[in-house]
């Protein structure tokens, strides 16, 4: 059956999810009707931990990828103006990349991490066909971004949480998120967006989706605090995270 015309290249996007068992930048099976979902009595198999392979990159692109994805709401929902100092975890291609660059104009800079050096080259690539001069590719790893401490307004992590999650791991993302908090300013947000629970419109298979409880429960860990949760519909949601107030010291 074809895809609604809304979904379509999120169906190609989805296309290329499936060649990965985890759920990554790319796990999405095709772009499921809403409701249907997979037997009850289906076993749940265990998330893995795969990244996204870059040969695959220009199925991230899909042309309605802005309608669904919709880097406007999100870059507004974290305060996300001309001038900023922002970083884009898990860059992949650089698609988000490249909006950020867009809203912070020549005086701002957007930081492009990954850890694939094959993404790094990719993005390179993308920003001089476009002509940038604020963005700077950093190679991190899968615990250390490699931002400067106390710089940025804003760091997101866009439909990449689930490559940074190792499940057999779980330190490996903690320490992640302690040092992407630790490059913020005093102010600054962090901001994850990933796919809503459940098979419904494009997005890795059900097993392979992060519930936003289980990243709360996570980031609150290390010392950020739940600032904000938005929905980016029809299929995502935002979760804006903040650093949490030092606890007051008692005066005798």
């Amino acid at each position: 059956m074809k895809a609604p015309r809304a979904i379509a290249g999120a169906a190609a996007l989805a296309a290329s999810m499936s060649l990965l068992s985890g759920g990554t930048h790319a796990q999405v099976q095709g772009a499921a009707a809403p409701g249907q979902n997979r037997p009850a009595s289906a076993p749940t198999p265990p998330r893995q931990h795969k990244l996204f392979p870059p040969q695959d990159l220009g199925l991230l692109s899909a042309p309605d990828r802005d309608e669904w994805n919709k880097p406007d709401l999100i870059m507004d929902a974290l305060g996300i103006a001309d001038g900023a100092r922002v970083a884009d975890l898990g860059a992949g291609g650089g698609w988000f990349t490249i909006r950020l660059a867009r809203r912070v104009g020549p005086n701002g800079i957007v930081y492009a991490q990954d850890i694939q050096p094959q993404m790094i080259e990719a993005i390179n690539r993308r920003v001089q066909q476009e002509g940038l001069t604020n963005v700077r590719t950093v190679l991190g790893t899968p615990t250390d971004p490699r931002l400067a401490p106390g710089e940025l307004d804003a760091v997101l992590i866009v439909d990449a949480y689930r490559e940074m999650d190792e499940p057999t791991k779980p330190q490996v993302i903690r320490d992640l998120l302690g040092n992407v908090m630790r490059a913020l300013k005093p102010q600054g947000h962090v901001g994850i967006v990933d796919f809503l629970p459940g098979d419904g419109g494009p997005g890795p298979a059900a097993e392979d989706r992060v519930k936003p409880e289980v990243i709360i429960e996570t980031a609150e860990s290390v010392g950020l605090q739940l600032q904000g949760r938005e929905s980016v519909p029809p299929f995502q949601y935002l979760l804006v995270f903040g650093k949490a107030p030092a606890p007051s010291r008692r005066t005798s």
